[in-house]
């Protein structure tokens, strides 16, 4: 029997990890300061925030009138608004959690978790206004930043919103909301599990961009560009120094939206254990990139 190529890759990159150690050990360090002085801090109480608030009812809230104008703007349901607004508001990958667990709890169809993936898994305002800001020290770049992911985000979800009715099942009834003593340590206990997976993969992507040396002469947009591509955190932090020109917004944008394979390997971990396919992610998240960054260089011609 021939062996698969994930085998083969995973040899190959064993192989890397052994010749080149060192870089990878300074990279991985790289990641735990990026895990312990950003995502974690950032994540941890968006997620118990967010654990919370579904064990409490806030599907249920959605799905009656405070939801209505979304669920029709988009053509989903309660839960659906309730992944989008926890998605723009919480970052990578809470969005893709809150869409995992509603279709484990049959809140949503399948048809709609794959939609919803296209759109609600988001990079969050603590991390473009703090992070991503930081670097171009101009809040106001940060900000501009956000309102250009938030747009993309809002396009591709019009762009994919469907026909809710015709999804392939009929989801559940939101469940009853659980006691406030009963939901907060299964809220914090699972926030916790969630956020040390997303610094797990930070790490090692992190580990793997450090056995990578680019040429001197290597322009900044560029070294963004590929190291963004595959560790979201690496590629911003490669902006740093960087002058806030269209150009350079509109690369923040795109990595922002994009999200990186890193994100993409998270969302995978996110909806394990479903039906979900994450085709759909890829897609939106390519548009999102690309929507957001031309609204990032056109908004930056106007305002900065």
């Amino acid at each position: 029997m021939k062996p698969s190529i994930p085998l083969l890759l995973t040899f190959a990159l064993f192989g890397l990890l052994a010749a080149f150690s060192a870089e990878a050990a300074e990279g991985a360090r790289h990641g735990l300061a990026v895990c312990a002085a950003t995502l974690a801090p950032s994540l941890f109480p968006f997620f118990v925030l967010s654990n919370l608030l579904s064990e409490l009812g806030l599907p249920a809230l959605l799905a009656g009138t405070a939801g209505r104008p979304l669920q029709k703007l988009f053509r989903i349901s309660g839960g659906g608004v309730q992944a989008l607004v926890l998605g723009l508001t919480g970052g990578y990958p809470l969005g893709a959690s809150v869409v995992g667990d509603l279709r484990r709890n049959n809140l949503v169809s399948r048809a709609e978790a794959e939609r919803l993936l296209a759109f609600c898994n988001n990079s969050g305002p603590a991390f473009i206004l703090g992070a991503a800001g930081g670097v171009f020290q101009s809040p106001r770049a940060g900000v501009l930043l956000y309102i250009s992911h938030v747009l993309g985000a809002v396009c591709v979800g019009l762009l994919m919103r469907g026909d809710h009715s015709a999804d392939d099942v009929s989801p559940a009834a939101p469940a009853a909301p659980v006691p406030f003593g009963t939901a907060f340590p299964a809220a914090a206990a699972r926030a916790l599990s969630s956020t040390l997976a997303v610094c797990g993969y930070v790490v090692l992507f992190s580990a793997l961009l450090g056995m990578i040396s680019f040429p001197e002469r290597t322009p900044p947009l560029i070294r963004a560009l590929f190291t963004g591509i595959l560790e979201l955190g690496s590629g911003i932090a490669a902006l740093s120094g960087t002058a806030p020109t269209p150009q350079a917004l509109a690369c923040a944008a795109f990595l922002l939206g994009f999200g990186g394979v890193s994100v993409h390997a998270q969302t995978l971990g996110a909806v394990e254990g479903t039906d979900i396919k994450c085709v759909r992610h890829l897609l939106g998240r390519t548009l999102c990139g690309f929507i957001s960054a031309g609204f990032a260089f056109g908004l930056s011609r106007l305002f900065l």
